[in-house]
């Protein structure tokens, strides 16, 4: 094990967080979209519209990661979640035309349909990369030439599901708080209780899935045991999730989007402290997984990437922190981007 490796290890999970901390909010909205009126949608859309397509930018930083840093990962995840990453896809373009093309007429059958895409393409990503995680949390059947064994019903087990139901609630809170942030009125009322009741659920999910982590693979404890400070990450996560509760009983809106934030922080912690130095944890055999020593690329690539790593970061960085400035006020109906 190299340094560079375990730094792209982190490197990866931080481009991860930052996409389901960004992005996160907007498929939260896009799944709350048919709740709302048709009066209030053009309000959720423009709640998100300057941010979306930057947003998106981590996903690609990270998928793009992974395939510079450990191709062998890429190769098998993307072979053995073909159809849901496939899913995942299609669901995002549509959800990319959908926020588009909804307002270019007052039609009410376009209007529909590209509100049925809006909300698909959010609920979709929203429940199949939390099961996803859950596959790879859970363990994927692999052969020694690190290939997936298994087929699109072994990785639709009930614990990937609770992974990705969870994940979905996770969604729907986050995505709750943030249009209660750039809403005022009736609509940011209705934004207060949707992440009030989605939150019960959400905290509720947490526990079951994370008694249930361990539980089912116990593997996930090894690091736990032999680092018992790690265990606090998991506890922050906890406190962050209540968090959540106490900023909204205060009317705190953006202390509960913060608070929102932060449990995803501490939940990706959690999860690469339980699967590391794995990347890919084999089910069938454990000398099978795929990890940072194994699936990586040689030294020199990740030293070039790395580089090419610190330049980019820090512009995507500056500039989400410079659009969210930039539109930092409230949502309003009328408002064009």
């Amino acid at each position: 094990m190299t340094t560079l490796q375990v730094i792209w290890f982190c490197l990866i999970g931080l481009l991860l967080t930052g996409y389901v901390i960004l992005d996160g909010f907007d498929l939260g909205i896009g799944c709350w979209y048919l709740r709302a009126k048709k009066s209030e949608r053009k309000k959720l859309l423009n709640s998100i519209k300057p941010y979306w397509d930057g947003n998106e930018v981590w996903l690609l930083a990270g998928g793009g990661a992974v395939f510079a840093a450990f191709p062998h990962v890429y190769a098998t995840i993307f072979s053995g979640l073909y159809l849901a990453l496939m899913l995942v896809l299609f669901a995002l373009i549509f959800r990319a035309v959908a926020i588009e093309f909804r307002g270019q007429s007052e039609n009410p059958t376009w209007a529909r349909a590209w509100d049925a895409a809006f909300f698909l393409g959010s609920a979709l990503p929203a429940l199949l990369l939390g099961v996803a995680a859950g596959n790879i949390l859970f363990g994927m059947p692999l052969d020694s030439q690190m290939n997936f064994t298994g087929n699109f019903l072994t990785l639709l087990n009930p614990y990937s599901l609770l992974v990705g139901v969870c994940g979905l609630f996770m969604f729907l809170t986050h995505g709750a708080l943030f249009l209660w942030l750039k809403t005022d009125g009736e609509l940011a009322d209705k934004a207060k209780n949707w992440a009030d009741k989605s939150w019960m659920v959400y905290m509720l999910l947490f526990i079951v899935t994370a008694l249930a982590s361990f539980e089912i693979h116990h593997g996930l404890l090894d690091n736990y045991k032999a680092h018992p400070v790690l265990f606090s990450f998991p506890t922050l996560a906890l406190v962050a999730i209540a968090t959540i509760y106490r900023m909204i009983k205060e009317g705190s809106r953006l202390g509960a989007f913060l608070s929102s934030s932060a449990a995803i922080v501490f939940i990706f912690i959690t999860l690469g402290a339980a699967i590391f130095p794995n990347m890919v944890p084999a089910s069938n055999d454990p000398t099978l997984s795929l990890t940072i020593m194994n699936a990586s690329s040689s030294e020199l690539t990740l030293k070039v990437m790395l580089i090419i790593a610190l330049l980019g970061v820090p512009l995507v960085l500056a500039y989400t922190t410079w659009v969210h400035l930039i539109f930092r006020g409230k949502a309003g109906e009328d408002m064009q981007y």
